[in-house]
C-alpha cells in the first residue's frame, strides 16, 4: 500500500495536493437532482379549475387537427371522439381519462447503469441544448454546424459533471445528408458517452433506426422490456399534430420508449398573449398528445412538455427570461402534477447573440424558474444561444458549470446535528473566527458550492494572468475538456455492430439534403 492509500502525509501535500486535485482529469458525474425544496405554485385552486375546464372546452368545441394520419383518426373515432375530416373533437373528460394510464415516473436506462435517470416525482434530469443549425466559438465565430461539432458537444456533455443526459440533436450537422445524419448522431451518443440519450424524430423510419441501434447497444430483450430513450415530439401549435411527429410518437410508444409531448409556443404568435390563455392551449395540446400515446399503447412513458416564450411586439423576435414565461412555466408545472405526469420545461434560454451579460441574466432567470417550477426533465440546460439558433461552445461550459448551483439549491437546508453547527459556535465563542475550528476543517470541502470556471482571484492575480473575462475562461475550459476527454469503454463487438449498421443503412439509399 502506498503512502497516499495508507493515509500518510506525503511531501507536497496540503495546498499543492488540493491544487492537483482541482486540476486532475475528472470523469465524475453527479446523480440526477432530487429536490428537497418546495415547488413554487402560482395558481390557486380556482384558477387551475378554470384552466382545466377551458382546455376541455377547446378539445370538445374547437378540436385538434391530426394531419395526413388516417390511423390516428381511426383510433380517435374508436375511442369516442367526433372525427370530421382531419379535425378531432374530444368529448369533455375523455383525454384526461386516457392520460391516466401514463406512468407517473419511469427509469431511462443508460448503457452505464450508474448513469440511469429517474424521470418524474421530485427529480430533475438535466440535458443539453437541442436543435440549433449553427455553432459559435471564439475562434471560428458563427457558422453552420458539422458532425465534428456534434461529436465535440457530446464529448463536452460526457465531461460535464452536473449534466445527467447526453441529449439528442445538440447541433444539426449540416455536412451530413439529412436522411443519414440521424445515424451519425446516434452513433456519437452511443459510443462517445455512456449517459442516456434521445432518439430521432424527424421521420418515423428514423425513429425505427433509433430503436434498432438501441437494441444493438443494449440487447433486443432489454429494449423490449425497458425504456432506453426519451425523444422530443413537438406539437405544431396551435392545435395541430403533423404526421411526421405523430409517426415518430407511434413508433416510440409501441416500443415502450419515452416521448416528450411538447407544444412549441411563442406567445402572441402561436398562442394568446395572456398567461391564462396560453396555459389553456398548452394543456389542451398536451392532453390530446398524451392521450393519443396511450391509445397507441396504454402505459407508454410520456412527459408533459411546455416550451413557451413570449414575443417582442416591435421586432417579432422571441424573448427569453421574461416574467410572463416564468408565470406560464410555473403554472404548467402545477397542471402537469395534477395529471400525475413528469414535466419538461426550462433551459439555458436567452436571445443574446454572444455569451455575454444579456445571456447570463436571461439564462439565470430561466434556470432558476425551471428548478422552482418542478421541472423533471430540462432540455436545453446548457449551450443555448441566439434564441436556439446557435449551440455555443463557450456558453455550453458556462451553463454546465452553473448547473451545479441547481444541485445545491435543490438540497434545501440540512438540519442534522452537523448542519446546526452548535459545536462550532461553542468552540469559537464571542469575538473569535471560524476558519480554524474543528467544524470548519471537517466541512470546508463540501460546505459551499464553488464554480470550476468563474474567477475568484484578487485583482492583481487576475490582471497578471491576462485579465481574462468569462468567455475567455470558458474557451480555455472547452479546450481542456476536449483535450482531457477519454472515451468510455464499449464492447468491441457492439461497437463494430453499430458502425456496420450505420454503414449499411447509409449505403442503401442515395444522399438527400432536403
Amino acid at each position: 500500500m502506498n503512502d497516499v492509500a495508507a493515509g500518510k502525509r506525503v511531501r507536497g501535500g496540503g495546498g499543492s495536493a488540493r491544487r492537483a486535485e482541482r486540476t486532475a482529469v475528472s470523469l465524475e458525474s453527479a446523480r440526477f437532482i432530487e429536490r428537497n425544496i418546495p415547488n413554487f405554485e402560482i395558481l390557486n385552486e380556482e384558477a387551475l379549475a378554470i384552466i382545466e375546464w377551458n382546455a376541455d372546452t377547446v378539445l370538445e368545441e374547437i378540436g385538434v387537427n391530426f394531419l395526413e394520419n388516417p390511423t390516428a383518426l381511426a383510433l380517435w373515432k374508436a375511442a369516442g371522439a367526433d372525427v370530421r375530416g382531419e379535425r378531432v373533437r374530444i368529448p369533455r373528460g375523455l383525454a384526461r381519462k386516457l392520460c391516466a394510464t401514463a406512468p407517473r415516473t419511469f427509469t431511462q436506462h443508460a448503457r452505464n447503469p450508474a448513469r440511469n435517470v429517474e424521470i418524474g416525482g421530485r427529480n430533475l434530469v438535466l440535458a443539453p441544448v437541442y436543435g440549433p443549425p449553427f455553432v459559435r466559438d471564439m475562434e471560428g465565430g458563427r457558422r453552420y454546424a458539422t458532425i465534428a461539432d456534434f461529436q465535440n458537444f457530446v464529448k463536452l456533455g460526457y465531461m460535464s459533471k452536473w449534466l445527467h443526459h447526453s441529449g439528442g440533436t445538440v447541433c444539426e450537422p449540416t455536412d451530413v445528408p439529412v436522411n443519414k445524419r440521424h445515424l451519425d448522431m446516434l452513433l456519437a451518443h452511443m459510443t462517445l458517452s455512456d449517459k442516456p440519450y434521445m432518439g430521432s424524430v424527424t421521420e418515423p423510419s428514423r425513429a425505427e433506426d433509433s430503436i434498432e441501434m438501441s437494441k444493438i447497444l443494449f440487447g433486443a430483450d432489454f429494449v423490449d422490456q425497458n425504456t432506453v430513450m426519451t425523444s422530443l415530439i413537438n406539437i405544431n401549435s396551435p392545435l395541430t399534430f403533423d404526421s411526421i411527429m405523430m409517426g415518430a410518437l407511434e413508433v416510440y410508444a409501441k416500443a415502450n420508449q419515452a416521448a416528450i409531448i411538447s407544444p412549441f409556443i411563442v406567445g402572441g404568435a402561436m398562442a394568446p398573449v395572456t398567461v391564462a390563455g396560453t396555459l389553456t392551449q398548452v394543456l389542451a395540446e398536451v392532453l390530446a398528445g398524451v392521450a393519443y400515446s396511450q391509445l397507441i399503447r396504454p402505459g407508454a412513458p410520456v412527459i408533459f412538455g411546455a416550451f413557451v416564450t413570449s414575443i417582442d411586439m416591435n421586432s417579432g423576435a422571441p424573448t427569453f427570461g421574461t416574467p410572463e414565461a416564468s408565470h406560464i412555466t410555473y403554472g404548467a408545472g402545477q397542471l402537469a402534477r395534477r395529471l400525475n405526469l413528469p414535466y419538461r420545461s426550462g433551459g439555458s434560454f436567452c436571445g443574446s447573440k454572444l455569451p455575454d451579460a444579456q445571456a447570463a441574466y436571461e439564462t439565470a432567470n430561466s434556470l432558476n424558474m425551471a428548478l422552482l417550477s418542478g421541472v423533471n426533465f430540462m432540455l436545453h440546460a446548457c449551450g443555448w444561444l441566439e434564441g436556439g439558433l446557435v449551440s455555443s461552445y463557450e456558453k455550453f461550459v458556462m451553463d454546465a458549470d452553473q448547473l451545479g448551483t441547481l444541485h445545491h439549491l435543490a438540497k434545501g437546508i440540512i438540519m442534522d446535528e452537523n448542519g446546526q453547527g452548535l459545536d462550532a459556535i461553542r468552540e469559537v465563542g464571542p469575538g473569535g473566527h471560524f476558519l480554524g475550528c474543528e467544524h470548519t476543517q471537517a466541512n470546508f470541502k463540501s460546505a459551499f458550492w464553488r464554480s470550476d470556471l468563474l474567477d475568484y482571484k484578487p485583482f492583481e492575480t487576475w490582471d497578471e494572468e491576462g485579465a481574462r473575462d468569462t468567455q475567455t475562461l470558458a474557451a480555455e475550459r472547452v479546450k481542456k475538456q476536449l483535450g482531457d476527454y477519454q472515451q468510455p469503454a464499449l464492447d468491441v463487438a457492439v461497437h463494430e455492430a453499430l458502425t456496420d449498421y450505420v454503414a449499411k443503412k447509409k449505403a442503401a439509399v442515395p444522399d438527400a439534403f432536403i
